[in-house]
């Protein structure tokens, strides 16, 4: 986690620097060398957590014109300069406000000023179980039907594919019915009215041509969501063979989704477990039988689920890390 802090006074400072020091991270005081607009400006794109020590208005009013979304918000608190209260203001469950407000509160001996209805009542908290079960949030206006109903003492249902550890939270049970569900785990575009929340579990293998241009991968990515119903939220990261670690159509199709490229040597795909669809071509060019697939399981750890999609001279494939969720939301 990336958190920076800027301060207002020398003991306002003082306390900042405390708090990353305990916790990793940066302080400023303000207008050295940045302003209040320049630094948030700077910051809240950047950071994943941004602590203001001072007053709350001050905060309320720098990071106003830079609000976007609860699934893409740092994480905002705020801190007076004596250390007596921690107050998220923005991204308390999806950004982890509320947690830092209660690590930092540890740490300085504060009060935490947690407003968050779900933890004022101290009762399931959908968007926060989700953060904590590493999944992606679809259609996140849906997280206030789910919140209301827990609140109003209603019990909800979640479907999972998965098996889910630990005992159900209260106002919570499991269902099999995908299709009448309050809240629903998958890695696939489903017709449902219920809050869906996609676990980051996949990787994509890729194998392509030298030369092969980024708009090309991206058609074959698209036309692979289109027959398959995969969520792109649901992609980890991609891989392929260490030959290709240069081109630069790749890359760029990489950058462009925000996903890292792991690259590996022939001898290690080739010592991958499984059954993959064999090619002479491309074991007479790259040294190994498959690119895609044994890519994708190697760099997720877990199992095929989508074997070579052929595209436009572009193969994909997919593959699924071990997934244990478990019913956890909150610190005990």
């Amino acid at each position: 986690m990336k958190l920076v802090s800027l301060a207002f006074t020398d003991t306002g400072y003082a306390l900042a620097q405390s708090v990353v020091s305990a916790l990793g991270g940066q302080a400023e005081r303000c207008n050295r060398p940045h302003s209040l607009r320049e630094w948030t400006e700077r910051y809240f794109s950047s950071a994943d957590a941004l602590l203001f020590v001072g007053a709350v208005g001050i905060a309320v009013r720098a990071i106003a014109p830079y609000v976007t979304s609860k699934t893409s918000d740092p994480a905002v608190l705020v801190m007076d300069e004596a250390g007596r209260f921690v107050i998220p203001i923005l991204s308390g469950h999806l950004g982890g406000a509320n947690d830092l407000a209660q690590r930092i509160s540890t740490l300085c001996h504060a009060v935490p000023v947690l407003t968050t209805a779900t933890d004022v009542h101290g009762v399931f908290a959908v968007d926060e179980w989700a953060k904590r079960q590493h999944c992606a949030v679809m259609h996140p206006e849906r997280i206030k039907t789910v919140s209301s109903a827990v609140l109003r003492g209603e019990t909800i249902a979640v479907y999972s594919p998965w098996d889910i550890r630990g005992p159900l939270p209260e106002h919570v049970c499991r269902t099999d019915a995908a299709d009448s569900c309050a809240v629903q785990l998958t890695v696939r575009q489903t017709a449902t009215e219920a809050l869906v929340l996609v676990p980051r579990i996949l990787t994509l293998g890729i194998g392509c041509r030298k030369g092969t241009a980024r708009e090309t991968i991206e058609a074959a990515w698209d036309r692979l969501q289109q027959e398959t119903g995969i969520l792109e939220a649901a992609v980890a990261g991609t891989a392929t063979i260490d030959i290709k670690q240069h081109e630069a159509g790749l890359l760029e199709f990489c950058a462009a989704h925000n996903w890292e490229l792991q690259t590996v040597a022939a001898q290690e795909l080739a010592q991958v477990e499984g059954e993959f669809t064999p090619s002479a071509f491309v074991r007479q060019i790259t040294g190994v039988d498959n690119v895609c697939e044994r890519s994708a399981v190697y760099g997720s750890g877990g199992t095929l689920i989508q074997k070579k999609f052929a595209y436009n001279g572009v193969t994909l494939a997919l593959a699924c890390a071990p997934y244990d969720p478990d019913w956890r939301w909150r610190d005990e």
